[in-house]
C-alpha cells in the first residue's frame, strides 16, 4: 500500500524561493491526506499492491465506485511523490546531460522550453499541474492538466511537474503566481529529473498501457 515519503530535504531548505512552513503543511498535511485516502480508497480492491502510476493508466478496470477517488487520491500522491524528488537545494540553471540534449532536440532550446512551460503554469485555470513528459514514441512535451489528474492517466511519463495548486504558493506568493514560477527554477533538480527521463526511456511499459 501506498506511503507517504519523506521530503529528501528540510522544510527550509528551498528558501527563499520555497519557504518553510508552506512546505511543511504541503508534505505533512496535504500528500499526507491523499496518501491516506487512497489506501481507503484501494482497501478490498484487486489493485492494494499493483503500483499507482499503473493503477491510473487502467482506472475504468475499479470498481466504478472507486474510480474518482482513486482519480484524485491516486494522482495527488504520485504527482508529489514526484514534486519533491524534483526540488533541491543549491539546484536551478539550466539542465545538463540527456535531458538537456533532449529538451534542445525538442523544443530548440532550453530558454524557448522554459517559456512555454512558465506560460502552460500560468494559464492553467484554477488548480492543476504543469508537466514535462516523455511519450511512448520517446519524445517530450509540456502542457497542463486539472487538479490532481497525472500524464499516467494518459500513459505518458512524467518528467518534471510543477504544482500550480494555491496551496502551494499562496502563503508567500499570495495570487502572484508567475512570480511563484519563476521561483521554480531556482529549485529545479536537473540532476533527478535526468535520472527520472533515463529510467522512464528503458521502461516505457511501466504504465501497463
Amino acid at each position: 500500500m501506498p506511503v507517504l515519503p519523506d521530503l529528501p530535504y528540510a522544510f527550509d531548505a528551498l528558501e527563499p524561493h520555497f519557504d518553510s512552513r508552506t512546505m511543511e503543511i504541503h508534505h505533512d498535511r496535504h500528500h499526507a491526506a491523499y496518501t491516506s485516502k487512497l489506501n481507503a480508497a484501494l482497501e478490498g480492491t484487486d489493485f492494494e499492491n499493483t503500483s499507482i502510476p499503473a493503477v491510473l493508466s487502467m482506472l475504468d478496470k475499479l470498481p466504478e465506485s472507486k474510480q474518482n477517488a482513486v482519480r484524485n487520491n491516486g494522482g495527488g500522491y504520485v504527482n508529489h511523490n514526484l514534486f519533491w524528488e524534483i526540488l533541491g537545494p543549491n539546484c536551478g540553471g539550466s539542465p545538463k546531460g540527456n535531458i538537456g540534449t533532449e529538451i534542445d532536440n525538442n523544443f530548440g532550446s532550453f530558454d524557448n522550453f522554459k517559456q512555454k512551460f512558465s506560460d502552460a503554469a500560468a494559464t492553467r485555470f484554477g488548480s492543476g499541474w504543469v508537466w514535462l513528459v516523455l511519450k511512448s514514441d520517446l519524445t517530450l512535451d509540456v502542457y497542463s492538466t486539472p487538479n490532481q489528474d497525472s500524464p499516467y492517466m494518459t500513459c505518458d511519463t512524467p518528467i518534471l511537474g510543477l504544482d500550480v495548486w494555491e496551496h502551494a504558493y499562496y502563503l508567500n506568493y499570495q495570487n502572484r503566481r508567475p512570480d511563484y514560477v519563476n521561483a521554480f527554477w531556482n529549485v529545479v533538480n536537473w540532476e533527478r529529473a535526468d535520472s527520472i527521463f533515463k529510467e522512464a526511456k528503458e521502461d516505457l511499459d511501466k504504465t501497463a498501457c
